[in-house]
């Protein structure tokens, strides 16, 4: 843990700021359950009261989730990540799909002017993960494993501001995934072109071969309003 004893000031605001710090940075994942108040106190050298009024701060802004008789959880990454995750809870799949384009198609182009050897790596490595589990009929490691596939995507543009952006979605991305794979039946969309083209460097071949893996996801859609029947192409 990289927690410090706090100083002087508001005490409430440092812990705060610290423990976003712990959220911001991954050393608290979404998901992952924090410490117990008590350790949490005496890592940080204050009350147990300044504790549980920092938890609650962060709490209410979205980033923590009290569990009764559990725990405390990561629910978010920062405020505009809990803002977007509870909007996008209440939002229809085929809008999520083409978020999702608007997020993948523009980070497949930037990904193969950008990519290093280590970038290519990675997407390849995670694109096998990807096609052996959908070979093995593993659903849910096979949802785990697509999202990788484009996290590492994301990740080579090295665009910052993107990379948290998408991190933020990816949660609500898992359940976009695995509800697409279930309309997709039998039939599994090829991801193959989408790492060939970044690694070719064709910013326009993968940003197409993205484009066209979510259009066949969309039109898998039972849900797709007529509004978005006919995607154009990326310029």
């Amino acid at each position: 843990m990289t927690l410090r004893t706090a100083r002087r000031s508001s005490l409430v605001e440092q812990v705060i700021d610290q423990l976003r710090g712990e959220i911001a940075t991954g050393v608290w994942p979404v998901g992952a359950k924090i410490p117990p108040e008590p350790a949490l106190a005496e890592s940080l050298g204050v009350g147990r009261n300044t504790v549980r009024e920092a938890v609650r701060a962060l709490t209410h802004a979205g980033l923590l989730e009290c569990r009764q008789g559990d725990g405390t959880y990561v629910r978010a990454t920062s405020e505009l990540s809990g803002a977007v995750r509870r909007r996008l809870q209440t939002a229809e799949l085929v809008e999520i799909l083409e978020v999702r384009r608007g997020f993948e198609v523009e980070a497949a182009r930037l990904a193969a002017a950008r990519r290093t050897e280590a970038d290519i790596a990675a997407i390849g490595d995670a694109l096998a993960r990807r096609d052996a589990t959908w070979a093995a009929g593993a659903h849910a490691e096979f949802v785990e494993a697509d999202l990788e596939f484009h996290t590492a995507v994301v990740e080579a543009t090295h665009n910052r501001v993107l990379i948290e952006l998408y991190r933020d979605f990816s949660a609500v991305l898992r359940a976009s995934i695995g509800a697409a794979g279930t309309l997709l039946r039998h039939s599994d969309v090829p991801h193959g072109p989408i790492a060939a083209a970044i690694e070719a460097g064709d910013a326009e071949a993968a940003a197409q071969a993205t484009h066209t893996c979510l259009d066949e996801i969309l039109r898998s859609t039972e849900t797709r309003p007529p509004a978005t029947q006919a995607a154009p192409a990326p310029s």
